[in-house]
């Protein structure tokens, strides 16, 4: 385990001398690009220069974001002045609570389709799943969203077309269609792997003979299915966790949702060099989270892989 956090350490290094070196080689002063909308005045130029220490080389320059960067102070976002932690503070409930509703949505619908699919094997309902499941693997996310909010809120006006709302109970609706949107991306993934997994493992000699002892549907499903099912399921989530991130930029954009995404994407279009470099390394720290936490979850699944995971 040890091993593993070093590699994240690491790879988080690698990823922020990568967006740091991508941001230096963008065409453009730099100081320009700092100075966004402001006039450029010498007085102006020469203050953000010593601001950002522009005058020194590319690797103290990196050095002393680097410091800052391990005290959490990434600077102040151009477009709105405040400092970049209290901006991505600020998105970051809504982003977590959009990818956990979508979560949600997943787990419920994905696995008991895909343990359906795997325990009728070749049946119409396997084709009937599996046929659903590569319709929603194919369907763009702004496709799915824009043809969300025209049929479920703007026809039948059952839910708000933007904004992410107050409250638990307001945010819930307010979230409905665009968890559901970002779930869609990925419950195919989910069901297509649980519905493998639950094939092999329903063709195995122990499951043959739980149902001679004639157990319960319940039993079967639940106690040796699903259970023995998990771990490559477990794998599945982990890509779903990741995938939410790079879909929530989309999803966030077209619901008009305040989130990490959506200020990502604005901060790139308007070259908000701190808050783009602030906030990848956001999204970067919670791409390599959620893979160790794929990882981890062997040992709550499995026992059997602890040594190998912790090794």
């Amino acid at each position: 385990m040890a091993r593993r956090l070093l590699a994240v350490i690491v790879q988080l290094v690698a990823i922020s001398v990568a967006i740091f070196g991508a941001l230096y080689l963008t065409p453009g002063r730099p100081e320009q690009i700092l100075l966004g909308t402001n006039p450029a005045t010498p007085e102006a130029l020469a203050a953000i220069r010593a601001r950002y220490h522009l005058d020194d080389s590319v690797v103290d320059q990196y050095l002393h974001w680097l410091k800052g960067a391990l005290q959490l102070d990434f600077g102040r976002s151009i477009q709105t002045g405040q400092t970049v932690t209290e901006v991505l503070g600020g998105r970051l409930p809504t982003s977590l609570f959009l990818a956990g509703f979508a979560l949600v949505i997943v787990l419920a619908v994905a696995i008991p389709l895909g343990l359906l699919a795997g325990v009728k094997a070749n049946s119409g309902v396997d084709r009937a799943i599996t046929t659903i499941s590569t319709v929603g693997v194919s369907a763009p996310a702004f496709a799915l969203g824009i043809a969300a909010l025209y049929v479920f809120g703007v026809v039948l006006g059952w839910f708000p077309v933007y904004g992410a709302g107050d409250g638990f109970v307001d945010q819930l609706w307010h979230l409905t269609l665009p968890a559901f949107t970002l779930a869609m991306m990925v419950t195919a993934l989910v069901a297509r792997q649980t519905r493998a997994a639950a094939l092999t493992v329903n063709d195995q000699d122990f499951m043959t003979f739980a149902r001679a002892r004639g157990l319960p549907q319940r039993m079967l499903w639940g106690r040796y299915l699903l259970r023995n099912s998990s771990l490559p399921v477990a794998t599945a989530i982990g890509l779903v966790l990741v995938s939410f991130l790079g879909g929530a930029v989309v999803v966030e954009q077209t619901f008009s949702l305040p989130g990490v995404g959506s200020v990502l994407l604005s901060s790139i279009a308007n070259k908000d060099v701190p808050m783009v470099q602030g906030a990848g390394m956001f999204v970067a720290l919670l791409t390599l989270l959620a893979n160790l936490f794929s990882d981890v979850s062997y040992l709550v699944l499995d026992p059997r892989h602890r040594k190998r995971v912790l090794a």
